[in-house]
């Protein structure tokens, strides 16, 4: 059986949803139903969490050890508190490059998940700051995240186009109005499946 780390905030924990609801759960559950062995993830991940928390997080959580598979996607709070690009991108490529290390060095093992855009919830359409500053934004923080994904040859996952289009439709939101529901997880799981699925058919022997 693949080990599987999943690091992050309120995306990864799945907040206001039930544990089975998280995406990193659906995922190894919809891998495991076609026979590839991926575990339940160890999730490291809070909401509210941004770079430099989750860094400290994992810090306290030493020795995690070498894993098999290994997920990331954090930022969207530092985005919403109005930190900069580049602090962002500095703390990001520290954590891109933790994981490939937990993942034993094999920057084909880990997937980068993009950051969805709030702005189209409910909350997010309530915002001071605009759906289309909020927008530009996140683009600005993926695009950063996929660069440093692709100079280090690790997946990068776009989630971010199915986060607006379906992101504010009420089967979509959780109760809160601004975290995704699981029915909004299943997708990312969908888009996730074929690239994480690629990742671990490989021959190599599992950790």
């Amino acid at each position: 059986m693949t080990t599987y780390l999943a690091l992050g905030d309120s995306y990864t924990i799945g907040e206001a949803v039930p544990e089975s609801g998280r995406w990193p759960v659906q995922l190894a559950a919809a891998l495991r139903a076609e026979g590839v062995p991926l575990a339940d993830p160890r999730i490291i991940a809070t909401t509210g969490w941004t770079t430099d928390e989750l860094a400290a997080a994992m810090d306290q959580a030493e020795p995690l050890g070498e894993w098999g598979f290994v997920s990331l996607l954090i930022g969207v709070n530092n985005q919403y508190r109005e930190r900069s690009l580049d602090n962002y991108r500095s703390e990001f490529d520290a954590l891109l490059a933790r994981a490939i290390a937990h993942a034993g060095g094999r920057a084909e093992r880990v997937m980068v998940l993009s950051i969805p855009d709030w702005g189209v919830t409910p909350f997010g359409e309530a915002h001071d700051r605009g759906v289309d500053v909020i927008g530009r934004e996140i683009d600005a923080f993926n695009a950063a995240a996929h660069e440093l994904c692709t100079a280090r040859g690790v997946a990068f996952v776009d989630i971010t186009p199915v986060s607006r289009e379906r992101g504010a439709e009420p089967a979509m939101v959780a109760g809160d109005g601004l975290h995704p529901s699981a029915a909004m997880y299943a997708e990312w799981t969908r888009i996730a499946l074929p690239v994480v699925r690629g990742m671990l058919s490989d021959r190599r022997p599992p950790r």
